[in-house]
């Protein structure tokens, strides 16, 4: 018996009866032969872990444009975060811990530079939209490893692809991660808000605080307890109705104060502008893309497919080195001006 059937078979015998076995997985579009070592969905967390979308990350903007800081959340970092509390609810609950951690690491990698601002220009450029869930699916299915994908497994492809508010996954797993991201996100966008100076913990509301915490720390112990005891030898993943009324109310209470905010947005009307010039550029000259580009479309894909992949594809400073490349005079490039 090799090591990777010794620990399917710990799956099995420890595991909830509501947990997505990796034995049990639905498979990879490209068979594989098994790994000796691990099961399938710590294999495809492995994957991305190595991917060049998922290193990326750590350059991309989560909430705040260059932030005057070394603390603030970049998306990697809030990654990171959505792991780890997915991670310490299926393992409370007994449920795959690999898979849920293969998807919280990818649900974000088709994310644009400059966070929503890039991707909300890229939505309206694009004739068919943009969404980064779906473009996260598309870097593992296509872009990675120059046109091949990751090859990852059904359930880690539908994780990532189902990951917003408005879809639902179909394992308890990439449940949790639906949960975790709204918890991730809402907590430590009110730290780097209250770091930025932009709110106070005093400013959020008595009635929410009252319910969910005086502290980041306190809101997040009673998020991750609340789904955990609500949702023990259950086949759903829930919250109780009070908290989960709360948290949403909290959610809206960030984007009023903090995600429309000038002093967090301010920078953004100059981010949206240099995406929607990049895009016109590479649609009209098409040469500058590297050449892995090119054979997408020489392979069928449209050429407003292929800019939308590249541009998404870039960190925040290499958006502003290329629009710098192409619409600054040099000596403004070599004087700093």
């Amino acid at each position: 018996m090799s090591i990777r059937e010794e620990i399917e078979r710990m799956e099995c015998e420890t595991l909830s009866p509501y947990a997505t076995l990796s034995i049990h997985s639905k498979g990879r579009d490209v068979y594989e032969e098994p790994c000796d070592i691990r099961p399938v969905f710590q294999r495809d967390r492995d994957r991305i872990l190595h991917s060049k979308a998922f290193r990326r990350l750590k350059n991309k903007t989560q909430v705040f444009l260059t932030p005057k800081g070394d603390h603030y959340r970049t998306r990697l970092s809030h990654t990171l975060e959505v792991s780890q509390n997915a991670r310490t609810i299926a393992k409370a609950l007994r449920l795959n811990e690999d898979l849920v951690e293969a998807i919280a690491l990818g649900h974000d990698i088709g994310h644009t530079p400059f966070g929503h601002a890039g991707e909300f220009v890229l939505n309206g450029l694009c004739e068919n939209g943009f969404r980064h869930n779906e473009q996260s699916v598309r870097i593992v299915e296509k872009l990675e490893k120059d046109g091949k994908g990751l090859n990852l497994t059904w359930e880690v492809r539908d994780g990532i692809l189902n990951h917003q508010s408005r879809l639902m996954p179909h394992t308890l797993e990439g449940k949790i991660v639906r949960f975790s991201d709204k918890i991730a996100y809402i907590n430590h966008d009110i730290d780097d808000a209250i770091r930025a100076l932009v709110l106070t913990e005093d400013d959020i509301p008595l009635e929410l605080r009252k319910t969910l915490g005086f502290s980041t720390k306190q809101r997040l112990n009673t998020l991750i307890h609340n789904i955990i005891m609500n949702s023990r030898e259950k086949d759903d993943i829930m919250m109780s109705p009070e908290i989960e009324e709360a948290m949403i109310d909290l959610r809206k209470f960030m984007f009023e104060n903090v995600y429309k905010n000038p002093v967090a947005k301010g920078e953004e009307v100059k981010a949206k502008a240099m995406i929607e010039q990049l895009f016109y550029f590479y649609k009209e000259h098409l040469d500058q893309l590297p050449a892995k580009y090119l054979r997408m479309m020489d392979e069928g894909e449209s050429a407003e497919r292929v800019v939308a992949d590249y541009i998404a594809g870039m960190t925040d400073q290499y958006a502003i080195t290329k629009f710098s490349e192409y619409f600054l005079p040099q000596a403004w490039q070599v004087d700093g001006y």
